[in-house]
């Protein structure tokens, strides 16, 4: 149930579902690619974040999109506000807290991993709440975006000497590498070819 536009997958690189979900907006910095133009983008996106009730696919309605990019936006401006600094903006901290205090996925054990009434009212409070706590505590100090001028994408940097620089090694720093090669090699060729 993946997208064939590679344009439109999901990435899953954030550490943390809220920052997973800020993703789904993606190249913020140029065109946006919006990654939820429909029920079922945000259907799939909640399957494959592993944040569904049972086996059935979730149902979401053209209001919960909607809701669920306003919130996106939301939780996008709180966790860049705690990135700089700063307070974010009193709107912002109302819907994000809006949304975290309503019920959300309550995990269960055995085959079945989450419960809900509302699977995908329940998923969004679950990816607000993980923003409320993200942002509150002390791991928003490792949030950081990704270098990669084209890429917009958030993440926890859980590495151990805190200095991780892309979303992905797989995704931008692949990216990076190969161009930083090409740069050194066309730069080489040049010094060579100016000694003749």
């Amino acid at each position: 149930m993946t997208s064939t536009d590679p344009e439109l997958a999901f990435p899953f690189v954030g550490g943390r579902p809220c920052l997973d979900f800020v993703a789904t907006l993606g190249k913020r910095h140029a065109t946006p690619k919006e990654r939820l133009p429909d029920t079922a983008a945000l259907a799939r996106w909640l399957t494959e974040a592993e944040l569904t009730v049972g086996e059935e696919p979730v149902r979401v309605t053209a209001r919960d999109l909607a809701d669920a990019r306003v919130l996106r936006e939301a939780l996008y401006r709180v966790v860049r506000a705690a990135m700089a600094g700063r307070e974010p903006a009193a709107a912002d901290v109302e819907l994000v807290n809006q949304a975290a205090a309503k019920p959300d996925l309550a995990p269960q054990l055995g085959e079945v991993r989450w419960a809900a009434r509302q699977p995908s009212r329940a998923a969004l409070a679950t990816v607000a709440r993980d923003a409320v706590l993200l942002t509150g505590g002390p791991l928003r100090e490792r949030v950081k975006e990704c270098e990669n001028p084209d890429c917009s994408l958030l993440f926890l940097d859980d590495s151990q000497a805190r200095r991780r620089r892309w979303c992905s090694m797989d995704r931008c720093g692949n990216l990076a590498k190969v161009a930083g090669y090409r740069s050194r090699s066309r730069a080489a060729s040049t010094r060579a070819g100016s000694v003749h």
